[in-house]
């Protein structure tokens, strides 16, 4: 009996805490933007006309991402673009939330990074520190497929 219990908990410690990368965070992200628009969110203009696209992003978002990303350099393509869109984002939290940026891409990030970076999209480069973004958080994380 002990070993069997023993050989149990190996196998299931061997599995590890849940890790994530931006296959699962950005569905879940757009699901909470656009999610009910047609098309994915392809062509969704928001925020009396200040947010495009599938993500929702704003002008002044996607600039300070160009920043960091010189070929992203056509806002109006965030309107019907979703890898377009992705980009910009990842570009966007490469300055704002580098080590969670880092962890999605290796697929190790965990599910306090999620968040970070979810509440950033949603509340600029503070947002990980806003109350206003906690409600974002709990309907984005309420899409992550477990």
């Amino acid at each position: 009996m002990k070993i069997t219990t023993l050989l149990l908990a190996l196998v299931l410690g061997l599995q590890g805490p849940q890790t994530y990368s931006w296959k699962e965070l950005l569905p879940a992200i757009r699901m909470v933007e656009t999610g009910g628009s047609p098309n994915g969110g392809l062509g969704a203009i928001g925020d009396r006309g200040n947010a495009l696209g599938p993500y929702q992003i704003w002008n002044i978002y996607h600039k300070d991402a160009a920043t960091r990303d010189r070929s992203l350099n056509n806002y109006r393509r965030c309107l019907n673009s979703k890898d377009y869109s992705e980009r910009v984002i990842k570009a966007y939290m490469k300055r704002y939330a580098q080590a969670a940026s880092k962890r999605l891409d290796q697929g190790q990030a965990s599910l306090k990074d999620l968040e970070t970076i979810a509440r950033i999209h949603n509340g600029g480069p503070r947002g990980a520190t806003k109350t206003s973004t906690q409600k974002y958080w709990a309907k984005v994380r309420s899409h992550l497929k477990q």
